[in-house]
C-alpha cells in the first residue's frame, strides 16, 4: 500500500510544478475550467474528475468515487517548500445519500534518510447537506521528497466533492494571531486527536451564538487539537486562552490546555494549563503562556482532562506572540550584591532570549528544575537522555555559572520500574541498590568538572512518623542504606564535587530537629555528606525570618556547609485563595519579607555559601500552577522580567517602598508590671525585623483607658541608651530599659520586657534603639473584639456518643457567631484531654437534619478548628487541622495540601438524639506535648443543611468566615489539670 501511495505521488509530480521558496501567490484550485487542475486518483480503482453535480463557488467542483479504503481521494503533487508555513483551506461535501464520514487533509513526506510519513493538515464531519470548510497550516523543516497533499475519509468508500481549495505561502506566522471562535460553523482547523467527534454548536456559546461540541472521547487525552506547526518560533513566547464548558448531563469535570510536540520521532508532551475545575453549566477560561524551547516536526495546542470521556465545549480560542520586554541593563547585577553565590532554577526555554539575558546578568549559578531527575535522565533501566541536562549544564559552564545538580535520589519523579522486581513483584534490596548505584555513578561521572554540587538525596524527612524518616519505597525496601549508598557512591563518581542533602520546611522547629538528627548520625557514621540545602518555598508572612535564622545558626556545629537551593516567597498565605491581580501594597510586602530574609542570609554568610531562587521570573515559577493555578508573584523579577521592590530588596533596601503594617489590638486589659499576663500568650508577638544582636516584637490591647502594648526587646547588651519608643497618631511614648511613666520593665534571659499603657489611636509606630542601632514596626492598628478563652478539664472520655458525667467538669461554651444567615443549629461544647489527645463534645440543637448534599460543608455536621502550636497563621501549618463530623457520623479533614499531616488524627461518635444530635470527637496531638498550661488554638463551627444547601453556620469565635483557610482568628483553649 505504500508503495502504491509513493508511484501514485511520483506520477503526479509531472503536472504541477513545485512553487519556488520566494513565491508568495496563494495557489487556487476552483475547476471551472473543467479540468481536474492537476488532481488525480490516489489508489486502484479510484476516479477523480471535475463536476457540475455540486459547487461550493461557482459552477463546478472536484468528484472523487470509486473508493475501497481510507487513503484512497484525490491526490495532488504537494506545492510546498521546506521552511516555508502555508495556510491550507478547502471546501468538501459528501456525494447526496452517503452517510456522515470525517473528511480530511493530509501531507505524505519522505524526509531524507527516514521513513514516510503522514501529517494531517485539516479535518471536519462532513455529511451530503451542506458544504463544510477544511482548513489547516503545514510546515516541514527537514529535506523530504515525495510530498503529496491528498483527501481522505474514515468511511472507506464514501464519495465527496471538493471545491476551492486555496494554498497560502505565509509571511511571518509566528507573530500573528491565532483565534477561532465557530461563528461560521465550523470547526476552524480544530481537528480530532483519536475518535472523538466535533460539532459547531448553537447550544451553548461563551462569546457570540456558537462554540465547538466536543463528543464520543476514547480517553482523557481524547479531544479537540489546533496544528500550531510553524506557528510558533524556537523561542518565542506565546500567550494562549480557551473557554471551556461542560457538556450536557456532565456534573462535574477537570480540564487543562496541554501542547504535543515531536522532534526526531520522539513525542513529547507539556501542559500548559493543568486540568482545573469546570462547574457545571459554567465557562472556565484556560489561560497560560508557553515557550518553544525545542526545534519540532509537530506541534500541536489541545484540551484534555484528567480523567474521564466527558463531553464539552470550547469556545473563543486565541494564541497570541508576546514580545519580549528587553531586560534592564542599567541596574545592578544581583550577583555583584551579594556575598555567596547568586544562583536561579531554569529549564531550557529559561535559557533562549531575554530569559537567557536575565541569567547570565544577574546569576552566577544555576539548578536545573527538572532535567537531571530520575524520570528525565532514566525513564527505563539502563536507557539514558541527557540532551536535556547537557544543554542546561552546558549553559552554565559557558556562562562560568556554578551547576548544582538536582537530584539523585527522590521519592517523587522516579519511575515505577525503579521499585519492580520481577513479574511485578516489589524489587528487593540488592536490585534497588543496584539500580541507583548506576544511576548515580552514570550521572555524576558524565558531568565531573562540570557540576559542582549535587543534591544527593531529596527530601527523605517527615516529623510525623516515627525516627522522622519519609516513609518512601526508598526507605521500605532499603532503609537508610539508599542515603548511604547515593552519597557512597556520589564521592567515589566525583571526589571534587560536593555533595547535599535537600529538604523542605527546615525552618520549622520540628522538621528542623528530625534533619539535624539524621544528618549528624550518617556524619558520625562516615557518610560523605557535604551540606544542608533548606529550600525555603515561603509566603509574605510566614513563617518568621528568624525561625530561618536558627536553623542556619543550628546545623552549623555539625561543620556542613549550607545552602538555600529552593526560595521564593508566595503572595498567598494559603493554598486556595486567589487574585486578579496582584496590588503595588502587596509587592511592597514581599519586597521587606525579601529584605529579612536577605538580612539573615549576609549574617549568616559564613555559614551559607549560596541562595538559589527557584525561578528567575515571576512568568516561570512554579507556583503559576501549584498547588492551584492562580496569579503568583513568587520572585524577584516580574512577568516581563522588570525588577520588582524584591529586587531592590536585595540590592539596595533603601528603594523599597515604605511599608504600613497592620496588626488588630483584641479588646484586653493586663497589669502593667512588666509580667507576662496570659492574655499576651493568647496571640503571637508581632515580629521587629533584627537588626546586628537587637530584635523585638510586640503586641497591642484595646481598653477603655487606652492601649495596652507590650515589646519583647532582643538585646544581649545593657546600655543606656537602650529604650522602646511608642508614637501613637503622633504623640511618642518613651520607655528606656530603665523603666518610664505608666509603663514597667522587667529583664529577660534575652533582654527585657516592656509593659506600658499609651493613649487610643490607629497609626502606630515601635522603635527599638540600642546605641546608633534601631530597628521598628510602622502601621495601623486595629480594635477588635477580645479573643475568646476556655479550657480543657483533664479527663478522658469513653468515646461513644454518651454524655456521661466527666464532662461536667469542663466549662461549656456556646457557637453563637453567625457567619451564614442568623439563626438555626448551633451547639454546647465543652473540652476534655488526656495524654496526647483532646477529646471534644458538641451537642447540637437540629430538629431537621441533611446529607443530601455532595459537599460535606454542606451537611449537618460539626467542624472542630485545632492548631497545637497556637501559631495563629493566615494558613494552616502542618499540624493544624479542620475536622468535621456530620451528624450521621462521617468524618472529613482539612488542612494543608490533602491534611497529610493531621489526616489520621480524627476518632469520633455521633448520635442523633431528639432535637438535634451529639458528636464527641478525639483528636490526636502527636507534635505537642500536652501539660498544663497548655494553649491550642481552637474553634468550633456548626454547619446548618437544608436538602442540598447549606443555609447557616455559626461559629464560637472566628466571624471571618475563613476558618477553613486561616487560624488567626481562632479561639483559645487552655489545658487544666482541674
Amino acid at each position: 500500500m505504500r508503495t502504491l501511495r509513493a508511484l501514485v505521488a511520483a506520477a503526479l509530480l509531472c503536472l504541477v510544478p513545485v512553487l519556488p521558496a520566494h513565491a508568495a501567490a496563494d495557489i487556487t484550485y476552483d475547476f471551472e475550467d473543467g479540468t481536474t487542475q492537476g488532481w488525480g486518483p490516489r489508489g486502484g480503482g479510484v476516479s477523480v474528475a471535475a463536476s457540475a453535480d455540486a459547487a461550493h463557488g461557482g459552477t463546478s467542483g472536484l468528484l472523487t468515487t470509486g473508493r475501497t479504503a481510507t487513503w484512497h481521494g484525490a491526490s495532488i503533487a504537494a506545492p510546498f517548500v521546506k521552511g516555508v508555513t502555508y495556510r491550507v483551506t478547502a471546501y468538501a461535501r459528501l456525494v447526496t445519500g452517503q452517510p456522515a464520514a470525517t473528511i480530511a487533509l493530509t501531507v505524505q513526506r519522505t524526509p531524507t534518510g527516514g521513513e514516510t510519513t503522514y501529517e494531517r493538515v485539516a479535518a471536519a464531519a462532513v455529511t451530503d447537506g451542506e458544504w463544510v470548510r477544511l482548513a489547516g497550516t503545514y510546515l516541514f523543516s527537514a529535506d523530504s521528497s515525495d510530498l503529496q497533499l491528498y483527501a481522505e475519509s474514515s468511511d472507506a468508500t464514501s464519495q465527496y466533492h471538493l471545491d476551492d481549495i486555496v494554498i497560502s505561502p505565509q509571511g511571518d506566522p509566528t507573530r500573528e494571531p491565532i483565534s477561532t471562535d465557530f461563528e461560521d460553523g465550523t470547526a476552524q482547523d480544530w481537528s480530532p486527536r483519536a475518535a472523538a467527534t466535533l460539532q459547531p454548536s448553537a447550544g451553548a456559546a461563551h462569546g457570540g451564538s456558537r462554540s465547538l461540541a466536543v463528543t464520543g472521547r476514547s480517553a482523557s487525552w481524547d479531544g479537540p487539537a489546533i496544528n500550531v506547526l510553524g506557528r510558533m518560533g524556537k523561542g518565542d513566547k506565546y500567550a494562549l486562552s480557551v473557554w471551556v464548558r461542560l457538556g450536557p448531563d456532565t456534573a462535574a469535570g477537570r480540564l487543562g490546555l496541554s501542547i504535543e510536540r515531536r522532534s526526531a520521532g520522539t513525542t513529547s508532551y507539556e501542559r500548559i494549563v493543568p486540568p482545573k475545575d469546570v462547574p457545571a453549566g459554567e465557562w472556565v477560561r484556560l489561560a497560560g503562556t508557553y515557550t518553544l524551547a525545542y526545534d519540532v516536526d509537530f506541534l500541536s495546542v489541545y484540551v484534555e482532562s484528567d480523567g474521564g470521556t466527558f463531553p464539552f465545549y470550547l469556545d473563543d480560542f486565541a494564541m497570541t506572540y508576546v514580545a519580549p520586554k528587553p531586560i534592564q541593563t542599567d541596574i545592578p547585577a544581583l550577583k555583584d550584591k551579594v556575598p555567596f553565590t547568586m544562583g536561579s532554577a531554569l529549564t531550557r526555554p529559561d535559557t533562549l532570549g531575554v530569559h537567557g539575558e536575565l541569567l547570565a546578568r544577574h546569576f552566577n549559578g544555576i539548578t536545573p528544575g527538572n532535567e537531571l531527575k530520575w524520570d528525565a535522565t532514566e525513564p527505563r533501566e539502563g536507557e539514558f537522555a541527557f540532551a536535556d541536562g547537557d544543554h542546561l549544564v552546558d549553559f552554565g559552564v559557558r556562562h562560568d555559572m556554578t551547576v548544582r545538580g538536582h537530584t539523585l535520589v527522590w521519592h517523587s519523579q522516579t519511575p515505577a520500574w525503579v521499585f519492580e522486581g520481577p513479574d511485578g513483584a516489589e524489587a528487593d534490596k540488592e536490585t534497588l541498590l543496584r539500580r541507583l548505584e548506576n544511576h548515580v555513578r552514570t550521572l555524576v561521572t558524565r558531568y565531573k568538572d562540570k557540576i559542582a554540587v549535587w543534591d544527593v538525596v531529596n527530601e527523605v524527612i517527615d516529623e510525623n512518623q516515627p525516627g522522622g524518616l519519609r516513609r518512601s519505597k526508598w526507605y521500605e525496601i532499603a532503609g537508610l542504606d539508599f542515603v548511604r549508598t547515593a552519597f557512597r557512591v556520589a564521592r567515589e563518581a566525583d571526589p571534587d564535587a560536593k555533595l547535599f542533602i535537600n529538604d523542605y520546611n527546615t525552618e520549622f522547629p520540628r522538621k528542623r530537629e528530625a534533619l539535624h538528627a539524621l544528618v549528624k548520625r550518617l556524619k558520625d557514621e562516615g557518610v560523605p555528606i557535604d551540606g544542608v540545602g533548606h529550600q525555603l518555598h515561603l509566603n509574605i508572612e510566614q513563617p518568621p525570618a528568624s525561625y530561618v535564622e536558627d536553623t542556619l545558626e543550628r546545623f552549623a556545629p555539625l561543620g556542613v556547609d549550607q545552602q538555600v537551593t529552593e526560595l521564593d516567597v508566595s503572595v498567598y498565605t494559603d493554598f486556595v485563595s486567589s487574585y486578579d491581580s496582584i496590588s503595588p501594597e502587596l509587592l511592597a510586602e514581599q519586597g521587606h519579607r525579601y529584605k529579612e530574609l536577605f538580612d539573615v542570609f549576609r549574617r549568616q554568610a559564613a555559614k551559607l555559601s549560596s541562595v538559589t531562587v527557584w525561578g528567575e521570573s515571576d512568568d516561570v515559577s512554579w507556583l503559576n500552577t501549584w498547588p492551584i493555578p492562580r496569579l503568583n508573584a513568587p520572585l524577584l523579577f516580574d512577568h516581563d522580567l522588570q525588577a520588582k521592590p524584591a529586587y531592590w530588596a536585595v540590592v539596595d533596601p533603601s528603594k523599597l517602598p515604605p511599608l504600613v503594617r497592620k496588626l488588630e489590638a483584641p479588646a484586653g486589659t493586663v497589669k502593667v508590671d512588666g509580667k507576662r499576663d496570659l492574655q499576651w500568650d493568647l496571640l503571637p508577638d508581632a515580629p521587629i525585623a533584627r537588626v546586628g544582636d537587637v530584635s523585638a516584637a510586640f503586641q497591642a490591647r484595646s481598653a477603655p483607658d487606652g492601649l495596652y502594648v507590650l515589646a519583647e526587646v532582643t538585646d544581649p547588651t545593657v546600655n543606656v541608651t537602650d529604650r522602646v519608643t511608642f508614637t501613637v497618631d503622633g504623640t511618642a511614648h518613651t520607655v528606656t530599659r530603665f523603666g518610664g511613666s505608666r509603663a514597667a520593665v522587667n529583664r529577660t534571659a534575652t533582654g527585657y520586657r516592656v509593659e506600658a499603657l499609651v493613649k487610643k489611636g490607629a497609626d502606630v509606630d515601635v522603635t527599638v534603639r540600642d546605641r546608633t542601632t534601631t530597628t521598628s514596626w510602622t502601621g495601623k492598628v486595629t480594635a477588635v473584639p477580645a479573643v475568646k478563652l476556655t479550657s480543657a478539664a483533664h479527663r478522658a472520655p469513653v468515646l461513644d456518643g454518651v454524655v456521661e458525667p466527666a464532662w461536667r467538669t469542663a466549662p461549656e461554651i456556646r457557637t453563637a457567631t453567625w457567619i451564614q444567615g442568623t439563626s438555626g443549629a448551633t451547639a454546647r461544647v465543652r473540652s476534655l484531654w488526656s495524654g496526647s489527645t483532646l477529646y471534644v463534645l458538641a451537642q447540637v440543637t437540629d430538629p431537621t437534619l441533611s446529607e443530601e448534599s455532595a459537599n460535606p460543608w454542606e451537611q449537618d455536621s460539626v467542624e472542630i478548628f485545632v492548631d497545637p502550636g497556637n501559631g495563629k497563621t493566615k494558613g494552616y501549618t502542618d499540624d493544624d487541622g479542620q475536622y468535621r463530623v456530620s451528624f450521621s457520623g462521617r468524618l472529613t479533614v482539612g488542612g494543608t495540601f490533602d491534611a497529610a499531616g493531621v489526616k489520621d488524627n480524627l476518632s469520633a461518635v455521633a448520635k442523633v438524639v431528639p432535637g438535634g444530635y451529639v458528636v464527641e470527637a478525639a483528636i490526636k496531638l502527636p507534635t505537642i506535648t500536652p501539660a498544663e498550661g497548655t494553649l491550642l488554638g481552637f474553634d468550633v463551627q456548626v454547619n446548618d443543611a437544608t436538602g442540598t444547601a447549606r443555609t447557616g453556620a455559626v461559629t464560637w469565635n472566628d466571624s471571618t468566615r475563613r476558618s477553613y483557610l486561616d487560624t488567626s482568628h481562632w479561639g483559645v483553649l487552655r489545658l487544666v489539670r482541674t
